[in-house]
This record gives structure tokens, C-alpha cells and sequence, in this order.
């Protein structure tokens, strides 16, 4: 039996607030604020993002397809796009949704994942975070009739803005959704559609926007041409760029990774981490080392290095997420009866793009780094350790108060 798809894109990139036309959502001003999450459905969901974080990095570390490859994406995103998904999954797919998202279903309702991701996004664009802005969008074609339930809470538990296309226009429909995106990502991504069945009827949408500046900045000037070492038998040439100052660091001795940590000027940090062996720290990482860091850090002066650049990745992560137990929504056997029951209803593809720009007044959406070590100056001062990330490292940029992770990250090579 033929059937509609119903393609959930998701995107992580750099964002800035814009408003469509012809919508029919509430803008992010506009959000009610609804019923408090009780503290501990907030501290489940909390939990279960962090673990999502870390299974969703294997998956892609994994992939046959990763080898040698940059690593980046927002876990978070995921995590809001597939929770809004879950608002219109029923039976089998639903479940599936939760326990692969880490929800518990006999101690978290969907009512409760909806209220608990509503006060995430709510304190995300509250004025007082500048730095970060995250939301949804929905596009639905007229053949589709969703429910008004589903619709109202996307708008008030996701920040959804809705948009009627005419997905039969597939090229006119897909300059609709593209033009969408490079506005919120102010022209980083310009085409996140490439082309669109004519059956597609609904496009679901998650963004996160995150420009951070270093609460010390990097001096332009001493940045210098360096070498990044990508393995034993490939080096690169970067843009070096270089302070020596007072740092946060910690060496993990279980693992055998340093970690360095670069504050924003806010309650956002990147954390960087050089392990000596880069299998070792994927196959181990978890939400409680980053508690740990953080906990645990001491102050160090050291002589840091970090490569400055730009790069860009982009997934299709149905392999990961039905490696994940996520199986029925890309199958004949879904059920998103939640969203409309006069179609039948099924996940064409999950999308992942994202972009990280690191200078040295700061990172849009994401940083990465390593360490190296070297002596220090010739004259009898003390020595200062040299923390130099000319090699593979992973990167993560977290809200140091709750220990949200917002992007994770493996940087190969800095040149792609």
C-alpha cells in the first residue's frame, strides 16, 4: 500500500531569530508558560539527554563512513526533534521513540517529557542567554489534516512555528524550507533540501543557535602556521592560535585524557579533550566523566594552542537511530495516529547538519581542540606546560550549571 512520508529533518547549526510568512504558529515570544515540570520528571529528562548525548556519538563513531571524518552534531536537537516526534507516535512507536530517546515510560508520561522540554527551551531564550536560541518548525502540506492537539503542543511545549506548503510543488516547497533554514541560520546552510518526493506531506524542523565569546580572548597576533598531525602518516597545516594564561584542567588517569576548559562569557564552557588513545576515550565517555571534569578541575598556567577553523558535517542518522530501537517510524508498521488519523503515516529520512566556527574572539556553536606538551622558555622562570591540540580530539560544549550538553564533537582534521 502506498502511503505518505513524513520526513523529520533536523537541524544543528549556526541560527539567528527570524519569523516567516504565511505561518501559524506562535513565536517564541509567544509561549505560554504552562504547567512547571515537577523536579524529578526534569532530572529524568535531564539524565536521559546526557545518556542520548553519548549513544548517539558511538552510533556515529561507529559508522562505516566516519572513518577519518570530523565528527559534530547537536545532541540536544535530536533530542527535541525526536520528542516533538514522539507527540504523535502511538503504541509500539511510541515506545520505541522513548526508550531509544532513554525515557523511561512507567516514570515519565509524554505530558511530562512535554512539560520538562518547554521549560528547556524556555530558559534557552530567556533574554538573559544571548548566546543560545533553539525551536522548532513544522511544515504541513493542505492533503494533510493533523490534529489541532498535536499542533498546539508543538506550539506551546516546542516553540513550533507551522508553515503551509504545497509539498507537490517540490521545488517551489523545497525554496520554502531552504529559505527558512538560511534565515535562521543566517546563510550558513543554504540548502538542507536537495530535492522532495511529491508524497512528502510534513517537514519537521529543530534548530539550536550558539555564538559564544571567550572570557579571555585569543591575541590575533600571535597567531601563527602550525602542523596538526590527522595520523601517523597524514599532517596538515593549521592556523595556530596561542595564549598562555591560567586554565581549569584535569588529566583523567582512568582514561588517560586531558582535559582542558575554555569558558564563555556566561555559564557556557567548551570542554577539550586529549586522549592518548582516541578508542579508548569514545568507547568509555559518559555523562558522569563530564560531571567529574568539572567537579574536579584545578587551576594550571599553561601554554595553550588551538587550531583555528571552520567546518561543517552533515547525517542521515536512520541507521543510527534504528540501531538505537527507533524501527517501526521508518516502516510500513509506524503509528503517528497522534498527528493524523486519515493518513498513514511513516519517517522518510532524520537529518543532521551542523557548523563550527572557532576564531579567536570565540566558537559559533561548537569548538574543538588537543594538547600537546613542550618545554618551557629558556630562561630560569618556571616551566609552563604546553597544552598543544595538534592531533584528534573530541569537544563538547556544555551549560556548566545543569551540564546540559549542547554539541559534541571529534575533530580529525581541521582542514575539512
Amino acid at each position: 500500500m502506498m502511503h505518505a512520508a513524513l520526513g523529520i529533518w533536523i537541524l544543528s547549526a549556526v541560527i539567528c531569530v527570524g519569523r516567516g510568512d504565511h505561518h501559524y504558529g506562535h513565536s517564541q515570544g509567544d509561549q505560554n508558560t504552562g504547567p512547571e515540570p515537577s523536579a524529578a520528571s526534569l532530572s529524568l529528562v535531564n539524565s536521559a539527554n546526557k545518556q542520548f548525548s553519548f549513544e548517539l556519538y558511538s552510533k556515529l563513531a561507529a559508522h562505516a563512513d566516519s572513518a577519518g571524518k570530523n565528527i559534530f552534531f547537536s545532541p540536544i536537537s535530536v533530542s527535541h526533534a525526536l520528542a516533538a516526534l514522539s507527540v504523535g507516535a502511538r503504541s509500539m512507536t511510541h515506545s520505541q521513540i522513548f526508550s531509544g530517546l532513554g525515557f523511561n515510560s512507567t516514570l515519565l508520561t509524554q505530558e511530562e517529557v512535554n512539560q520538562a522540554f518547554h521549560k528547556l527551551l524556555e530558559e534557552t531564550n530567556s533574554p538573559s542567554q544571548k548566546e543560545v536560541s533553539e525551536g522548532t518548525a513544522v511544515f504541513i502540506d493542505n492533503r494533510l489534516k493533523p490534529k489541532p492537539e498535536f499542533l498546539e503542543t508543538l506550539k506551546q511545549s516546542y516553540f513550533a512555528e507551522g508553515f503551509n506548503v504545497d509539498f507537490t510543488q517540490t521545488a517551489e516547497s523545497a525554496n520554502t524550507i531552504n529559505k527558512y533554514v538560511e534565515d535562521k541560520t543566517n546563510g550558513k546552510i543554504a540548502k538542507l533540501v536537495e530535492g522532495l518526493d511529491p508524497s512528502t506531506v510534513m517537514y519537521l524542523i529543530s534548530y539550536i543557535y550558539y555564538k559564544g565569546t571567550w572570557a579571555t580572548p585569543f591575541d590575533a597576533m600571535l597567531t601563527k602556521e602550525d602542523i596538526f598531525n590527522v595520523d601517523d602518516n597524514n599532517k596538515v597545516a593549521v592556523q595556530m592560535m596561542n595564549m598562555e594564561d591560567t586554565f581549569d584542567s584535569y588529566y583523567d588517569q582512568a582514561i588517560n585524557t586531558s582535559v582542558l576548559h575554555l569558558p564563555f562569557n556566561s555559564t557556557y564552557s567548551m570542554l577539550l579533550m586529549l586522549p592518548d588513545d582516541m578508542a579508548t576515550l569514545e568507547s568509555t565517555i559518559c555523562p558522569g566523566h563530564v560531571t567529574k571534569w568539572l567537579k574536579w578541575m584545578r587551576r594550571r598556567r599553561y601554554d595553550v594552542f588551538i587550531p583555528k577553523f571552520s567546518i561543517k558535517t552533515s547525517y542521515t542518522l536512520n541507521d543510527e537511530l534504528i540501531s538505537m530501537g527507533m524501527t517501526d517510524m521508518f516502516s510500513d508498521l509506524a503509528d503517528f495516529s497522534g498527528i493524523s488519523e486519515g493518513h498513514k503515516l511513516a519517517v522518510s529520512d532524520v537529518v543532521h547538519q551542523a557548523t563550527l566556527d572557532v576564531d579567536e574572539a570565540g566558537a559559533t556553536a561548537a569548538a574543538a581542540t588537543g594538547i600537546g606538551i613542550r618545554l618551557g622558555s629558556p630562561f630560569q622562570s618556571p616551566i609552563v606546560p604546553v597544552l598543544k591540540f595538534n592531533r584528534p580530539f573530541m569537544v563538547t560544549i556544555v551549560e556548566c550549571i545543569t551540564e546540559n550538553i549542547l554539541f559534541l564533537g571529534k575533530i580529525i582534521n581541521p582542514n575539512i
